[in-house]
Parts: C-alpha cells; structure tokens; sequence
C-alpha cells in the first residue's frame, strides 16, 4: 500500500471513532454478535486459509527460522474458532463501559461536576502470529466505543486476513448504525513505520509479540504505549506449602501451556522443603518434556543441567524451565524484584503472614496465592477478554479488558453561572460536596 492509503486507513478510522463513540450499547452488542455468528458461519474459509499458514510456518521451523512455539500459537481448529466466537459473544455481555459516571460532585446549587467514562478514539494493535488476538482486540474496541487499526504478522497474512474480511463484512450487512472505516487492517511492515508516526491521529497502541518487538514498538513512536515486553513469571514453594498443592500449581503454570507470556519461567523453593518437593517435581517435569536447569543447591538435591545467571533473565516460552533454591520468602520476594518483568507471580503456602509478605512486596501487575499463574488472563478475570497484558503502572495493569479502553471526560452542568461570582473580596464558597448520581445530558434544565 502507499503511504496516502495508510494516511487514508487511519483518517476514516479517526471519524469513524468520532461516530462510534455515539453508537449506543444495543447496538455495539448486536454487532459483537453478528461477528460470533459470521465466524462460526465461515469457519471452513477460515480454517483452509488458516492452514495456508500454518503450512508455510511448518517450513519455515524446518529450516529453523520459526520456533515451535510460534507454529502453535498460529493453529487454529474448530475448537478454537467456537471458544473465539464464545469469546466475542462473552464481550457482548460485559457491562457497557461508556456513559458511567465515575465522580459527582455539586460545586454549587445547580452547578455540577462529572466525571464520565468515555471512548479512547483511535487504538492501533500490532501483534505476531495469534490470529485470535485480532478477534478478541477487534471485539473489545468495539464495545468499548473504540475504532481500531490491526496490523499482525505476515506469518498469519491469510488468517488474519479473512477474520478481518469476516468481521467487517458481519458488522456493515447486519448493524446500519455502524459508522464504515471503524476497524482497519494494515499489512505491510514499512506501514508500521508509518503508524508510529501519526501521534495526531492514533491515541493508543497495544503491541503483543516478543519483548524484542514490543521494545522496538516503544522507542520509535511518540503515541502511549500499553503493552510488556516479556512474561517472565515465578511460582515460589514456601516452606509452609501444601506440596502436593504446589506440585500441581507448577506443573501447570509450565506445562498447561508453555508458549505463552503467562507461563512460568522460574521455580523457586524454600530450602526447607527443597528436598522432600524437587525429586518428585522433577520428575514429573521430565516425564512432560520439560529442560530443567537448577542452581548449585537445586543439583544437590537432583540431577538437573546447571543454570546460568542469565537463566533467571529469560523468557523461554517453551518447555523449559529454571529452578532455584532461596531461603525464605524475602529471598523469593528479592529474586522475583530483581530478575522478574512485573507480569504474574504465585506463592504457594499455608502460611497467611508469608503470603501477605510475597503479595505485597512483589513489584508486578498480578501476585497470586496458591493458583497457578496461567490464571492472568482477561477471560479468566472476568473481563469478557483482553486486549493484552500491561505491566506498567499509568492508565492499564495487569489484563487490560474493557475498561482499559476508556478514559474519562468532565462534564459540567450549569445554570448560568459566572467564574466572577467566585472571585475577589466577595466570593461566592464553593460547595464541593460529593454525591451518588448519574449524569444525563440537559438534565438540569428538565428539573
């Protein structure tokens, strides 16, 4: 494409936000919904260009170009088409995030001050190799009132491309209220290039890809950013853990689904259990697939590969695994500030006070006690779905979902009041007296 045909993709996107923000929530869901239908209705189109994909990816890992990693993240099945189309409908049914009044607050009588949910604009999403993240963020920008600009891998071109044709085709023939140009899809990497530029025109942009990637994303543009650039997540066994628990806990943060940011990367152990937990941990590590390496103390207890110091900095993102042995909790809170990405940690204990200690001192969007750290997702929170994992501290953490999606407006309703009443020798007090309502427009003038 040239470049006027990406400046044009994102200016209809711009107005289309414009309109969108106005479409009212029957509306926004009927669409999500004609979207979940159209997908199940395509499914044999979309699973023969999804296979185009996944064949070409498959030669690209022979000649080692691709990991196996990538290749199942791209798969799409049956099973996986239902579980997005379930997905879309699970975003219909969240609460409408638009319209909810945050704050009220009179300032005076019949002067009033609130503060209201509204849509970001225009939110542009760059990711690799997962064609159901287009779905799911497609899906969560248009319930929260967001138009949206996709753009992800070539490695998914064909699968990426009919589920973009699929949604705008469902949404424009079943929902007339539904402004054109809302949802874009831009292909070619130098049209990444020039999206990082057009801070005027993109509020947002969410990308989901390797840490190299998301870093790459984060120095060259000057539009907020709202991502992570890696998963390396922790599960710490403590001295008062249920070992039978934690054996389950582990094994399931590593080897449900190893590929993903939610994985564990670390294992940590008390040394106080350490040998009574790791020979049948290992085991049942093995007996999966999984590369261990350990540190000294962990070889001393089992016959693992020696880990390096760079070990405790890596995201894996297959079935490998690190493991080390600590002393206490604030060994494993130390280890986790220092070598962890602030995404997902876990402890595992009966302990209430060591619990709290780990919770609390742990610098990351989600800290668990006793589940598995695969639970850090937006369908799992509740959230319908998500748009990705934020490990920052400013506007998103965590599992972004719907709500991540929204800032806020003031909006002021008055009844002719002058700043100049409120000024100089004999000024007017504010009242400043919060209160529970809900703002309406024109709803002082119809009292």
């Amino acid at each position: 494409m040239s470049e006027y045909d990406t400046q044009a993709q994102v200016t209809e996107a711009q107005q289309a936000a414009l309109r969108l923000a106005n479409v009212d929530e029957e509306t926004r869901n009927g669409a999500l919904q004609s979207i979940a239908d159209a997908i199940r209705d395509s499914e044999a189109a979309i699973l023969e260009a999804n296979a185009k994909d996944v064949e070409e990816a498959e030669e690209m890992l022979a000649q080692g170009e691709y990991t196996q990693a990538l290749v199942d993240r791209l798969k799409l099945d049956s099973g996986k088409l239902e579980s997005i189309a379930e997905m879309v409908e699970s975003v219909a049914e969240q609460d409408d995030p638009l319209g909810e009044t945050l704050e009220a607050r009179q300032l005076d009588d019949d002067l009033e001050l609130y503060k209201v949910a509204v849509p970001i604009g225009v939110v542009g999403t760059i990711f690799e190799s997962r064609p159901d993240a287009l779905v799911q963020i497609a899906a969560l920008s248009l319930k929260s009132g967001n138009s949206v600009i996709l753009k992800g891998g070539s490695e998914a071109s064909e699968s990426n491309r009919i589920l973009y044709e699929t949604i705008v085709q469902a949404t424009a023939e079943a929902i007339d209220a539904m402004p054109e140009g809302w949802a874009q899809l831009i292909e070619a990497h130098e049209e990444v290039d020039r999206l990082l530029e057009m801070d005027d025109k993109v509020d947002l942009l969410m990308p989901r890809g390797s840490s190299e990637f998301v870093s790459y994303i984060q120095d060259n543009t000057q539009i907020p950013v709202l991502g992570h650039t890696e998963g390396i997540c922790h599960v710490y066994v403590d001295e008062a853990a249920d070992l039978e628990m934690a054996e389950d806990i582990a094994f399931d943060a590593k080897v449900q689904y190893p590929a993903v940011c939610n994985a564990v990367e670390t294992l940590l152990v008390s040394e106080a259990v350490a040998e009574q937990y790791l020979p049948g941990m290992v085991e049942r590590y093995e007996d999966a697939g999984v590369t261990l390496r350990g540190d000294e103390q962990t070889r001393e207890v089992v016959d693992v590969d020696p880990a390096t110091e760079a070990d405790w900095d890596t995201e894996y993102g297959d079935l490998e695994l690190s493991i080390k042995v600590v002393g206490d909790v604030y060994e494993a809170v130390e280890h986790v500030n220092t070598h962890g990405s602030k995404h997902t940690e876990s402890i595992v204990t009966e302990d209430g006070d060591a619990a709290e200690t780990f919770m609390t001192g742990i610098d990351a969007a989600s800290v668990f006690h006793n589940a598995s750290t695969r639970f850090a997702d937006g369908y799992r929170y509740g959230l319908g779905a998500e748009v990705g994992i934020s490990t920052g501290k400013i506007h998103a953490r965590g599992p972004v979902g719907l709500a991540g999606l929204t800032t806020y407006k003031y909006y002021l309703e008055g009844d002719g009041q002058l700043v100049a009443t409120y000024a100089g020798d004999d000024a007017k007090p504010f009242t400043h007296v919060d209160f529970d309502g809900q703002w309406t427009p024109g709803q002082l003038s119809e009292r």
